[in-house]
């Protein structure tokens, strides 16, 4: 059979009549070694070091969501990488931030994304955000074994529900728990320190813009307090991923744009290093 199907060229049966419209429950038939979970891992004693991504925001607004990363990856104490992505659009309503161990969480993104095209072209129609928030958090779980190695990936979700008209946004824990987050999120190491910042900076009469700059804002003081988070690099002209998500779709911020936002609050900090203050009543 193998042997007739290198001679023809054509694909089993089973590759041309996919009996799932999900892509993971297909690769897990056909071969289940690519699944990232089901990989084995070679005996090692101690920390694995890896590049890790670290710190992901979200604040949504009226007419949509706002996603966005900052550039640092770390090993240990050790700067790996100063200029990575962690921003990702899943499909044309919905992004991904990643944090956690940085070549898995690169790899469960693409299969997220092929996961929603699969599932797009068989059954002629979008997942809901609903579904593709559930899907990942299956993803997610499925690494359960690589997580309690040391290899942990905890995204960041969000999109426009095109049923409710409104972005909305998911957070996970390394167990594939999902919970939905309201009016903004973070995950990552300065997560914490992010958090605190949107925590007092958030309204829910942002505008597009004002979002964006709340997002900056948070990821400068979670690099502030966190060493493992990257703050715009002015320097190397490198800034935070801003990504945006309306009912017109994903859209990333042009470096320019996020430079722009990423000087005018610099250039604030020099005045205020502490950032904006908030009303104390």
């Amino acid at each position: 059979m193998e042997a007739n199907t290198r001679n023809t060229g054509r694909l089993p049966a089973a590759f041309l009549t996919p009996g799932s419209s999900s892509f993971m429950d297909f690769l897990g038939d056909h071969a289940p070694d690519l699944l990232p979970g089901s990989r084995p891992l070679p005996q090692v004693q101690g920390a694995i070091e890896a590049p890790h991504g670290t710190t992901i925001v979200a604040a949504s607004f009226p007419g949509g969501v706002v996603l966005a990363g900052d550039r640092r990856a770390t090993m240990g104490n050790v700067i790996a990488q100063r200029d990575i992505e962690k921003v990702f659009p899943a499909d044309e309503y919905s992004a991904v931030g990643i944090a956690g161990t940085a070549g898995l969480a690169v790899e469960m993104v693409k299969l997220f994304q092929l996961e929603l095209e699969h599932f797009e072209k068989v059954e002629g129609a979008q997942l809901s955000l609903e579904g593709k928030a559930n899907r990942l958090s299956t993803m997610i779980r499925g690494n359960l074994g690589m997580a309690m190695q040391g290899l942990a990936v905890v995204p960041l979700f969000a999109g426009w529900d095109v049923d409710r008209a409104k972005g909305r946004i998911f957070s996970y824990d390394v167990t594939g728990g999902r919970s939905e987050e309201h009016g903004y999120a973070s995950t990552g190491s300065g997560s914490v320190f992010a958090r605190g910042a949107l925590k007092k900076l958030y309204r829910d009469d942002f505008t597009e813009h004002q979002a964006a700059t709340a997002v900056v804002q948070a990821l400068y003081d979670a690099a502030d307090d966190d060493s493992a988070t990257g703050g715009p690099d002015m320097g190397r002209r490198i800034y935070p991923i801003v990504t945006v998500i309306t009912d017109e779709g994903f859209k990333r911020f042009t470096d320019a744009d996020v430079a722009e936002i990423a000087r005018a609050v610099y250039e604030r900090r020099m005045e205020e290093p502490d950032g904006p203050r908030a009303a104390l009543l």
